[in-house]
C-alpha cells in the first residue's frame, strides 16, 4: 500500500530496515522493494542491537513526528 503513494524517485532515496523475519525475506516481498530501487537493511541475526544506531534513529523519527501531528489510518478514520 505504501509503495502505490509514492513515486520512484521518491522511493530510490528510501532505505528499508527490518530484521530478517521470514515474511521480510519472501521472494515476492523483496522483489516488490527492489523494483522500486529501494535500499534494504536488515540485521544478521534477528538481534536488533547489530544495527543499534538505526535502531536509534528509527525510533526518534517515530517520536518526533508522532509529537507534531496526528497520523491517521490509510482510510483517515482511526488517529494513531
Amino acid at each position: 500500500m505504501a509503495l502505490k503513494q509514492i513515486t520512484k524517485r521518491i522511493a530510490k532515496q528510501l532505505i528499508y530496515y527490518s530484521d530478517p523475519g521470514i515474511q521480510y525475506c519472501w521472494d515476492e516481498y523483496v522483489r516488490a522493494i527492489d523494483s522500486y530501487d529501494i535500499r534494504m537493511s536488515m540485521t544478521q541475526n534477528s538481534d536488533p542491537l547489530e544495527n543499534s544506531i538505526a535502531e536509534r534513529i528509527n525510533g526518534s523519527l517515530k517520536q518526533e513526528y508522532l509529537s507534531l501531528q496526528q497520523v491517521r489510518s490509510l482510510g483517515g478514520s482511526r488517529p494513531y
